[in-house]
């Protein structure tokens, strides 16, 4: 059976969210033929059950009656078809299957409630060959030429995307600092429109913001002992400002495009609260926690003492120099879709932008300190680490301040709890996956 084939083969798939747990049973909501022939393609939507719950993938199919060199680790497996024995495999591993999204996307066509659009006046070129990239953990991403990239969503969540939405908005105010949409796919989950992928343009001459900032830090520690980060080789903080700048750019964009609200003091208490009882599920699980719980109460305490009103807009709710690509001119952020494991209607929420602040600051924290963890020089090292960030720190704040962003003194109180509450998140995080990372978040602490 094509289902127990398929509950074998996601198990072992990197953008699974179910790894670890037993799959109770797998089935197929939904198996649409997008072409049909040898090879052929065929879109599905599976339902996997596990311990009682119940979450939602898209996987294109290809079946062909052999399946060449080049696809062998695309396999899934042996399968009968109506027509005859044939070999099931991962669809988006085949350029020459691969080519119906862009011809789908530049026709605007459909296939039985698979839905195919591209923003007005956008033209597709639909003979670039797609690549996938090997990076992502959650999603696929299909690169085309050098001209497009489609992230496809593997797990499914009934709704419109946030990325879709926000980048669509962006790009109709002519926004700088994104990347430009040119199409998407949908369809209907639980009777809401629900985002399958979209495809933007694809930064072939940009480099991570994460490798800038290793190579800036490498460049430090490789330097004369003693040597200020402002005089290293690879100083980053013209960049961090820049970035700055950018960030809060894109702040107002969010502003402009959705509107703002406001935070009462009462719901600041109750954020609070949040962050405290997940400070006390992060003591139960990381001991060395608990040293700093005095210090984290007191950040969260002052951050509820604020009386006056706090703005909330869209944000990007995941922010880091991951997220950042640098290309010949300026930044550009990517990835407005928020934490990908959280709910939808959470992703959406309004929220104020000093957590996308934060998140940057805990990101420069990150690349300081993330050649350390395992270095044999870590303790000399350490106060070269601590300067780095400190410069960067300061230079992405004075950035955001001359791009329009506005930090008040009362918001560094809520500023310094966005930022703990990440750290403390970080720690279970890396007690969890990397044990020995931990000591990067217990930094933020001191």
């Amino acid at each position: 059976m094509l289902e127990e084939l398929l509950a074998a083969w996601i198990a072992r798939q990197r953008w699974f969210g179910g790894k670890g747990r037993p799959i109770d049973s797998l089935s197929i909501d939904s198996d649409v033929v997008i072409e049909a022939g040898d090879p052929s393609l065929r879109h599905l939507i599976v339902s996997v059950w596990q311990e009682g719950s119940r979450e939602r993938y898209q996987l294109p199919l290809g079946l062909r009656r052999e399946l060449p060199d080049t696809l062998t680790h695309a396999f899934i497996g042996p399968y009968a078809a109506d027509d005859g024995e044939c070999v099931v495999y991962d669809a988006v591993h085949d350029h020459e299957l691969t080519r119906w999204i862009l011809e789908s996307m530049a026709a605007g066509s459909g296939r039985a409630g698979v839905r195919f659009h591209h923003l007005p006046g956008v033209e597709i070129d639909t003979n670039q060959r797609s690549l996938v990239l090997g990076a992502e953990q959650s999603n696929t991403s299909l690169v085309f030429g050098e001209e497009y990239i489609c992230k496809l969503f593997r797990r499914l969540v009934p709704g419109v995307n946030p990325e879709l939405e926000i980048v669509t908005a962006l790009a109709i105010r002519q926004a700088p600092h994104i990347a430009q949409p040119y199409g998407w796919i949908e369809t209907d989950l639980d009777e809401t429109p629900t985002t399958l992928a979209i495809m933007q343009e694809f930064l072939s001459n940009s480099t991570d913001g994460w490798d800038l900032a290793l190579t800036s830090v490498r460049d430090l520690y490789n330097s004369l002992p003693g040597l200020p980060a402002a005089e290293a080789g690879g100083d980053f903080a013209a960049e961090a400002g820049r970035l700055g700048a950018a960030t809060a750019r894109v702040h107002h964009e969010l502003r402009e495009a959705f509107g703002t609200e406001v935070m009462e003091p009462h719901e600041i208490k109750r954020m609070a609260e949040d962050f405290r009882r997940q400070l006390g599920r992060a003591v139960g699980e990381v001991p060395e926690l608990r040293e700093h719980v005095p210090a984290l109460e007191l950040a969260y305490h002052r951050a509820e003492e604020l009386t006056t009103e706090v703005r909330v807009q869209r944000v990007h709710g995941d922010y880091h120099l991951g997220q950042v690509m640098r290309t010949t001119t300026d930044w550009v952020v990517l990835d407005f879709e928020g934490e990908p494991g959280q709910p939808l209607a959470e992703r959406r929420a309004l929220s104020s932008p000093l957590r996308d602040v934060a998140g940057m600051l805990r990101s420069f924290d990150y690349a300081a300190r993330h050649l350390l963890a395992d270095h044999s020089e870590a303790a000399r090292l350490e106060p070269m680490a601590e300067e780095w960030a400190k410069r960067n720190r300061a230079a992405f704040l004075e950035g955001y301040a001359e791009g329009g962003g506005v930090i008040t003194p009362a918001d560094t109180a809520l500023l310094r709890a966005f930022e703990l509450s990440k750290a403390v998140y970080e720690v279970v995080y890396e007690a969890r996956n990397r044990p020995t990372w931990v000591s990067i978040p217990l930094a933020a602490f001191r």
